[in-house]
């Protein structure tokens, strides 16, 4: 079995404990209730404890809601208050990071997309006391910032897969679309990509994400300039469909593979005007991040063993999206 497999089955084990030790109750047990994320789970009689998410999400980013779907699910069983905030830019991450620190609350899951910036910041939420956990962004840093665990998907692993896929089905120009500079784990996504990728030319741009508009006409200016390119990457499911858009516009033969998912993207897939999506589960990263911490604080336990429980890469094609799409439809992959 592979170290990938072992993580994630470790970490599936650890919360399926941590649900059935949550559905007991001093009274001999309590009956499943309906969770905000529609996923029924026992509710922890553990102490009250609030958990601060800060996030790196944009405006308007429908994988972002998949994410706190996860985290509420996790709260509702685990006796949790949430406390949900997110900005773009580094330093308001920061920011809020600070104001977490500041209300003192029990434990604080984030993502590290721009470790520098972010790093000294969490040291100091550990400083003060306050476990942290890391999820989504910043892998091959977490341990140096003294969080406790990190969730998600080896976004080098992922990039390399999507690299491979499209060399299998045979495209010879790759365009890699980054919405958003300066974020580790887009970049290490295309560059995933470009080592994954054996069958001709790769080129990489960068769109503005926060602008959907813009990002359609970019891309379609690039097909337009350059009409070798036979397959788009993007990183994330907004962009994928912005890019489908660009093709038709552009009158191009490409075809559209992306990073990421959300109610969208089935259709788009079963229709073929999407080739696949390489999935993280979202609401795995927010679900697990949240149960880390309770588990941390409720008995002690750290899942991954301070290494990094892996989310994905997880693809989807027509093979499989009728099952997964079933769950996106409920808004939680």
């Amino acid at each position: 079995m592979s170290t990938h497999v072992k993580r994630m089955a470790a970490a599936v084990l650890a919360i399926g404990l941590a649900v059935s030790a949550g559905a007991c109750s001093s009274s001999g047990g309590k009956k499943a209730e309906e969770n905000p994320a529609g996923v029924g789970a026992g509710k922890a009689n553990t102490p009250a404890m609030t958990v601060a998410m800060v996030t790196h999400a944009a405006p308007g980013d429908t994988f972002w809601d998949i994410i706190r779907k996860g985290a509420e699910s996790a709260a509702a069983k685990d006796n949790v208050t949430l406390k949900y905030s997110s900005d773009p830019t580094s330093a308001n991450q920061a920011n809020l990071i600070q104001s977490a620190i500041d209300s003192k609350v029990d434990g604080i899951a984030l993502t590290l997309p721009d470790p520098p910036a972010l790093m000294p910041v969490v040291k100091k939420a550990i400083a003060a006391g306050i476990p942290v956990i890391a999820f989504n962004a910043g892998i091959t840093s977490f341990e140096d910032s003294g969080a406790l665990a990190y969730f998600g998907s080896d976004e080098s692993v992922a990039g390399q897969t999507a690299g491979e896929r499209a060399t299998t089905d045979g495209a010879k120009h790759v365009l890699c679309v980054i919405q958003a500079q300066g974020q580790v784990q887009l970049e290490a996504r295309c560059d995933g990509v470009q080592r994954g990728f054996k069958g001709g030319k790769y080129d990489k741009i960068y769109v503005n994400g926060q602008d959907l508009p813009s990002v359609q006409t970019t891309i379609g200016a690039k097909l337009q300039q350059d009409k070798s390119i036979d397959l788009v990457v993007t990183l994330g499911a907004p962009i994928a469909l912005a890019s489908i858009q660009s093709i038709k516009s552009a009158n191009s033969q490409a075809k559209v593979g992306t990073f990421d998912f959300n109610p969208q993207i089935p259709p788009q897939i079963e229709s073929g005007a999407l080739q696949w999506a390489i999935d993280q589960q979202p609401f795995l990263q927010g679900y697990s991040a949240v149960d880390g911490l309770w588990l941390y604080k409720a008995n002690g336990n750290v899942l991954g063993g301070g290494k990094a429980t892996l989310t994905g890469p997880y693809l989807v094609d027509k093979n499989n999206v009728k099952f997964v799409g079933q769950f996106a439809a409920a808004g939680t992959r």
